[in-house]
């Protein structure tokens, strides 16, 4: 080995642990599944739904966990608000504008930049922010933004049935305009230094990481994205909308499902066929939330929140 090459390496790996990372949602432990590993690329390659996710052209595999939940549930319906939490690199809201069109809307949150899939509105920010939230709302207060502009004609059917739903919603509280919460969120890679790349904005995926590698870790820290996201679907939610969240299984994951059972009227555990076996990847469909269903009405259950809500 060259000198040089030592002396690359050695600055390499000091910048890497002398970068320091504040974020909730930035921290991590371990690069257990590094995109430049060899043996990634090789399971990638191999992996049927990667291939599936390409001829579609999806942004990533993760498409057909969500197809499959629909496929079960039925969450989707022509002229819905979604909302994708963590969407980047952006296959969950693609599945959900494909869905709910004509009429409907999607706004993905993430924390990393990434293009926005067509039809779909985004904001880049870090969804543990009140006032990244509060950005959130105001978006979603007026039922017409994100929803593409109509050319004036006769009017179909599908336009005076949102009509009518919308007149219902002025008698209603105006905050709970959302349809579906969808949350997708895990940590991204951090960046060390000197900007992205280029492909970090086409492609996210690139540089995006199931899990660190410590699964105590993984569990505690979906577990708040979960709680977190949780919460502010009860803010947004209409009565009878539906909420999914991925999760890490672990300890605490019962006490999440007795929060959710207690404001929805279905709560269910799925795994995914296109969710890896080895994984501990899961996800909860809770539909049909409460009409009454309010943050108050779980403040009383157990959580061990690490993060400020």
């Amino acid at each position: 080995m060259t000198s040089t090459l030592r002396t690359f390496r050695a600055f390499t790996a000091s910048l890497l642990s002398s970068t320091k990372w504040h974020s909730p949602l930035c921290q991590r432990c371990g690069y257990a599944s590094n995109s430049s590993s060899p043996r990634w690329l090789a399971r990638q390659s191999r992996d049927p739904y990667t291939k599936e996710a390409k001829l579609r052209q999806y942004k990533s595999r993760a498409a057909f966990k969500l197809l499959f939940i629909n496929d079960e549930y039925k969450i989707f319906r022509q002229g819905q608000t979604v909302v994708d939490l963590g969407f980047a690199p952006g296959s969950w809201s693609q599945v959900a504008i494909d869905r709910v069109s004509p009429g409907g809307r999607v706004i993905g949150l993430d924390i990393i930049p990434a293009v926005p899939p067509t039809g779909v509105s985004t904001f880049q920010g870090n969804f543990l922010s009140p006032s990244v939230q509060k950005m959130l709302r105001d978006y979603l207060s007026d039922p017409n933004r994100g929803r593409p502009k109509e050319i004036k004609a006769d009017k179909a059917y599908i336009d005076m049935e949102r009509e009518e739903t919308e007149k219902e919603e002025q008698h209603v509280d105006a905050g709970r305009r959302v349809d579906v919460v969808l949350s997708d969120m895990c940590d991204p890679w951090p960046q060390s230094g000197g900007g992205l790349f280029k492909r970090s904005l086409t492609n996210p995926y690139n540089r995006m990481m199931n899990t660190s590698g410590t699964a105590i870790r993984d569990h505690a820290g979906s577990m708040d994205l979960c709680n977190a996201a949780l919460l502010f679907a009860l803010d947004i939610l209409k009565a009878g909308g539906h909420f999914v969240c991925k999760f890490y299984q672990g300890g605490e994951d019962k006490e999440l499902e007795k929060r959710l059972k207690k404001v929805f009227k279905s709560v269910h555990r799925v795994k995914p066929d296109s969710s890896r076996k080895e994984s501990k990847e899961c996800y909860f469909v809770a539909l049909r939330m409460d009409s009454s269903a309010t943050r108050g009405a779980i403040a009383d259950m157990p959580h061990q929140q690490r993060i400020n809500i």
